[in-house]
């Protein structure tokens, strides 16, 4: 003999997001710390003074790269930095490397923040990267001119 069994009704819904809200794609963003030490192209040194970057207008430069095959990493994403940093394109924003701030060099450091927030300070080797704590002797770029920030 067979008893009938009821099984439980099962519902599926579909959310449809508004038109144009799409997810912003994964991004790393890198901040470039200019070494204005006198010895800055013998390297990274903790003691050394470094100015972050800045636009004209003193605003923050922070360079954003869409994670994809090619950036994939905090290596990578300080790889396209470096790229951007001299004058050889432009971020995913477009955003190119003002021209009254040298070139990214050897001695700079490169701050990158991963899509899942992990953030990692790399110091520029005249071959590649190499972690480095956070750096703590921060001064501001003004123009040509460097001061301390207080």
């Amino acid at each position: 003999m067979t008893t009938p069994v009821t099984r439980p009704r099962t519902v599926t819904a579909r959310i449809d997001t508004a038109v144009g809200s799409a997810p912003a794609p994964a991004a790393y963003t890198a901040t470039v710390y200019i070494n204005t030490h006198r010895d800055k192209f013998d390297g990274y040194q903790p003691h050394h003074p470094l100015a972050a970057a800045t636009r004209r207008d003193d605003s923050a430069l922070s360079l954003v790269f869409h994670a994809s095959h090619r950036i994939n990493g905090h290596e990578a994403a300080a790889e396209a930095a470096f790229e951007v940093g001299n004058h050889q394109g432009a971020d995913a924003n477009g955003q190119t490397w003002p021209g009254d701030i040298r070139p990214v060099s050897t001695g700079d450091v490169i701050k990158v923040t991963s899509p899942d927030h992990w953030i990692i300070h790399l110091r520029v080797d005249p071959f590649g990267f190499t972690a480095v704590p956070e750096p703590t002797t921060l001064v501001a770029l003004a123009g040509d001119r460097v001061t301390h920030r207080h």
